[in-house]
């Protein structure tokens, strides 16, 4: 993505390796934190599956935010986040349910009447709910902790946190 997550925990004082699969997200990143002065972390090039080839250590924490929708298989990206974190690590996801409130706000509403989002970003049939995405997480040896829902509200560009997860909502699980 646009690298605000790594730029934020690289500020806190984290050693932090962003990745993203896209070559323009990274420029993107890259230009943004190169014009705030952040330093302190590396962007690389690769899907979760091919760093864990060469990821030479565990993370004590793995984020993967506003992603999996749009990955071939989420499973697959899972399973790879749960190799790549530490015994102890904590795995954090953001993603958006399958459900008719989603499609309607976050495909109709965002794409097509606010214009938030590009035309397509997201397709119904790729949205993960809650309970698939406990089990991958499970399947791959995490431990869920908490689900939570999240709440953006475009007009004043804030999120919240909220109980309802029928339309964005973040997964926090645990690798023991």
């Amino acid at each position: 993505g646009g690298g605000l997550v790594t730029e934020a925990l690289a500020e806190l004082g984290a050693e932090v390796t962003g990745i993203d699969a896209g070559d323009a997200p990274l420029a993107v990143a890259r230009l943004h934190a190169t014009e705030r002065g952040i330093e302190g972390f590396d962007y690389i090039q690769a899907t979760a599956e091919t760093f864990l080839e060469t990821a030479p250590l565990e993370f004590n924490l793995v984020t993967c935010l506003e992603t999996l929708e749009h990955v071939p298989d989420i499973n697959s990206t899972v399973r790879a986040l749960a190799a790549l974190t530490a015994t102890g690590g904590d795995v954090f996801l953001a993603t958006i349910n399958r459900t008719p409130k989603a499609f309607a706000l976050a495909i109709v509403g965002a794409e097509h009447l606010l214009n938030i989002l590009p035309k397509g970003t997201h397709h119904y049939e790729k949205l993960i709910r809650p309970s698939e995405l406990a089990r991958s997480c499970r399947d791959a040896g995490l431990e869920v902790q908490h689900i939570t829902g999240v709440s953006y509200n475009p007009f004043t560009r804030s999120c919240r946190l909220v109980t309802d997860v029928g339309v964005n909502y973040m997964l926090h699980a645990r690798k023991s």
